[in-house]
């Protein structure tokens, strides 16, 4: 424990590069994980008491915040030309802005928060306890705080400027009852006209399996590709989440309907407690979140046109999302055969079981056949003979070689299901209209052979977006051309190549027939759960 004589020492930060130089990429480069640790060991110092809005430790971590600001030129946007917006029993807001570059745009502000304050010693009311002990509040939020910290610098090393401003807010009294940033939104420092987005960061410092939760990013139409487009440097992964809840500066916003995102690294068993100490944090951690925070902030600061409320967004959470994300598994088994995983195919596959009832039975199809042909071509490929199942028409034909017959057997089949020649079904999100979820990805098909898994969301079909999946099934059905997917999995973004060449033999060269795409744009409302077996067709 350092001496409590201490808590009034403010230390000024050096910068690891000149002001007003850097390009985009040496600023986001500058956020270092030494410079948060710098910036977190101070402020969850026991000095500072566990930073209680109000309190002697409070008012210290705000002059540190200060006296920083105006380290790196940023200029005061609180009351009277300073950096405080004083309220309750001496509770202050911290602000500054940074101008954007355009005339037009600079009137419109992306405000950029993080509360400083703790619980102090804790209290029955705020405390998991043991209370009566310094709560030192290093995740909670000295991270956010110091990640803030370092994105502000960053921006400040930029050779020019976004084009809209960037209001950067600490705040206080959020453990409180989010009275800071309540406050602020009845008493505002600039006209909130000027206000389009809110972004916010709590509890930023228990980075886990690279997971981090993404509130609000339903919030706004559109807004998860570009979230998706600031994680591309850090690769986080991400958990986008559809409740929004009441447990941070973001949920005035949202009450006021501003779009918002908010990161968060989850709970953990030191929360609130005298135990959020800085030898849990992960300094690396805040760093990859900062950084993608930067980017957000620059990708909204720099858009054609302001984002607006999605309304649709209150009125959605867990139940909404799980329906959404199910899987539809109502595929039936077009053929319905089984055979021994390690069989070879170079001439040809033996049938293990040719399920009664089912269409390669009811063909004639029977067990210990050997399965030469199927719609006329060879088998000899596992692989290609799913591809070959899933899309061939209804009405084709079977090959087989059976003991005791000196000629093969050309049998008439018809197959269950639609044919699906790429082998997906998809739904359309309102809130993200250019992008198409994955509810089913057949099993033996193309898109599965290529690596596509359900629950993927599609956002370019051969380097081109999409409106809405009628244009996305324009883009996908063109089996004459090659196909490359790009692909979102928990915000990061994976490129798929789909060999359409497999689907030559099937289809024939030239335009695919009406039916055989009929149904790659199916749509479930109401799926059904299971798991086919990858060795039955």
């Amino acid at each position: 424990m350092t001496r409590l004589s201490s808590i009034f020492v403010l230390f000024v930060c050096s910068s690891l590069a000149s002001a007003g130089e850097a390009s985009l990429g040496e600023a986001v480069n500058s956020i270092q994980s030494g410079e948060i640790q710098k910036h977190l060991d101070m402020l969850a110092d026991d000095s500072f008491e566990g930073r209680e809005a109000g309190s002697r430790g409070g008012r210290a971590a705000g002059n540190y915040l200060v006296e920083f600001l105006k380290d790196h030129g940023l200029k005061p946007a609180g009351d009277n030309g300073t950096y405080f917006q004083w309220f309750g029993s001496e509770y202050r807001n911290i602000l500054a802005m940074l101008p954007g570059k355009n005339p037009e745009l600079a009137e419109q502000v992306i405000v950029v928060g993080a509360h400083y304050d703790h619980v102090g010693y804790g209290n029955s009311t705020n405390s998991f306890g043991p209370t009566g002990y310094i709560h030192n509040g290093a995740d909670d939020n000295a991270s956010g705080t110091s990640g803030l910290l370092e994105v502000v610098e960053a921006f400040s090393k930029l050779a020019e400027p976004p084009q809209r401003s960037v209001l950067f807010v600490f705040w206080d009294g959020e453990e409180k009852g989010l009275l800071g940033s309540k406050h602020w939104l009845q008493h505002p420092t600039i006209d909130l006209a000027r206000v389009k987005f809110y972004i916010n960061l709590d509890m930023i410092g228990r980075l886990r399996k690279g997971r981090v939760e993404v509130s609000g990013g339903r919030t706004s139409h559109g807004l998860r590709r570009l979230i998706t487009s600031a994680n591309e440097g850090t690769q986080l992964a991400l958990d986008f989440q559809w409740e929004v809840k009441a447990n941070s500066d973001h949920h005035p916003f949202f009450e006021r309907s501003f779009p918002y995102v908010m990161l968060h690294t989850g709970l953990h068993d030191q929360y609130h407690r005298p135990q959020d100490d800085v030898e849990f944090i992960s300094y690396d951690g805040v760093e990859s979140v900062a950084r993608m925070a930067f980017q957000l902030i620059w990708l909204l600061s720099n858009e054609e046109l302001p984002r607006s409320f999605r309304d649709a967004a209150r009125r959605e959470g867990p139940s909404q999302r799980r329906q959404f994300e199910s899987a539809y598994t109502g595929r039936r088994t077009r053929l319905g055969i089984r055979w021994a995983t390690d069989s070879e195919i170079s001439d040809g596959l033996i049938i293990k079981e040719s399920t009664p009832g089912l269409p390669a039975y009811q063909a004639g199809v029977r067990n210990g056949d050997k399965i030469v042909k199927f719609a006329g071509l060879p088998v000899n490929d596992i692989e290609q003979f799913l591809i070959n199942v899933q899309a061939a028409p209804n009405d084709t034909t079977i090959t087989v070689e059976r003991e005791g017959e000196e000629a093969s057997l050309e049998l008439p089949l018809t197959l269950n299901e639609k044919p699906s020649p790429l082998g997906i079904r998809w739904r359309s999100d309102e809130a993200n209209r250019d992008l198409v979820f994955l509810t089913a990805v057949v099993p033996g098909s193309l898109a599965a052979s290529s690596g596509l898994l359900v629950g993927d969301r599609v956002y370019e079909a051969n380097g081109q977006q999409f409106q809405d999946g009628n244009q996305f099934f324009g883009l996908v059905t063109d089996f004459a051309k090659p196909l490359r997917l790009v692909v979102e999995r928990q915000g990061r973004l994976h490129t798929i190549e789909v060999d359409t060449t497999k689907l030559h033999g099937i289809l024939g060269i030239g335009e695919m027939p009406e039916e055989l795409a009929a149904e790659e744009s199916a749509v479930e409302k109401n799926p059904a759960r299971e798991n086919p077996a990858s060795s039955e067709q």
